[in-house]
């Protein structure tokens, strides 16, 4: 379904479109940090098959169904159209679910947070103990293969912890602007905890990435404010290259459903882009 936004005005898709048309394709993203930098929690084998093969695929397979989607565009084929919207919510999903994934965790991670993110969790859910019980109950308890969230709910500014079926995004399918994300596909932990969940969901919060998550709270939960310079940090510009970044956009068929559309015509492409794919939800430029 569309936002209302979107359904108001199509002369607003105008835009839109021509900067889909002119994208460049997804590319996979590089770990900050070596296969082997999270072990003993998560070893080098899983690390170097979860984003070489797995995470790739979902790139490799978004690419292939926007170029599908883009000839579909052209030729007026909405039949096409609508059969290709599974494989763009499947592969996008994977693509923006793991790319949050993989800043989300640091060989020097662990521990708690500090500062505001700390409080708010304190403040939504108790304490922090009583947050990370009720995230690894969710992330344990999801049937089949999926993930566990912790979120932001924009509207009532407060934290909130979902979980979400296969490749489904946090943000396309509760509203919630994701912040820490738990992969419990089986690829995620098989090779060293079995069929044994709980064990992985007991080891990943010593590579928590607080710093990630902190940074990731901050920008969501300003009010009506953009810091211009971390925008440019967070998807790849510089003040002196301001180029289209790779790997930064999906295709407007899976998107305009997530995102409010507020921004005039006036304003552009750089506000397309900006609606497109929020600042919070871009891996941070390393």
């Amino acid at each position: 379904m569309l936002s209302r936004a979107a359904c108001s005005t199509s002369r607003r898709l105008v835009p839109a479109l021509s900067v889909l048309g002119s994208r460049q394709k997804h590319s996979l993203p590089d770990l900050p940090y070596d296969y082997g930098a999270l072990e003993p929690h998560i070893n080098a084998q899983i690390m170097q098959l979860h984003h070489s093969k797995h995470h790739a695929a979902y790139v490799n397979n978004l690419n292939v169904a926007e170029e599908k989607y883009r000839e579909a565009l052209e030729k007026g084929d909405v039949t096409a159209q609508i059969a290709l919207q599974p494989a763009l919510k499947f592969n996008g999903g994977g693509h923006i679910n793991h790319s949050i994934f993989w800043t989300n965790l640091s060989p020097n991670g662990g521990g708690e947070p500090q500062g505001e993110l700390l409080e708010a969790i304190k403040r939504d859910f108790g304490s922090f103990a009583k947050f990370k019980e009720k995230l690894t109950a969710v992330s344990v308890g999801v049937q089949g293969s999926g993930w566990g969230w912790l979120g932001f709910n924009k509207e009532q500014g407060r934290l909130q912890i979902a979980a979400c079926s296969n490749q489904d995004p946090l943000q396309g399918t509760t509203g919630l602007i994701p912040l820490l994300g738990i992969d419990v596909w089986e690829h995620a932990y098989y090779l060293q905890y079995k069929n044994v969940r709980p064990d992985y969901l007991k080891a990943i919060w010593n590579v928590i990435n607080w710093e990630n998550v902190t940074a990731r709270y901050t920008a969501c939960s300003k009010k009506g404010t953009i810091n211009t310079e971390a925008l440019y940090c967070f998807i790849g510009f510089s003040s002196k290259r301001k180029t289209t970044p790779n790997s930064v956009t999906l295709h407007m068929a899976f998107l305009l459903s997530f995102f409010d559309w507020s921004c005039s015509e006036q304003q552009g492409p750089f506000c397309i882009w900006l609606q497109v794919f929020p600042v919070h939800q871009i891996p941070p430029h390393r």
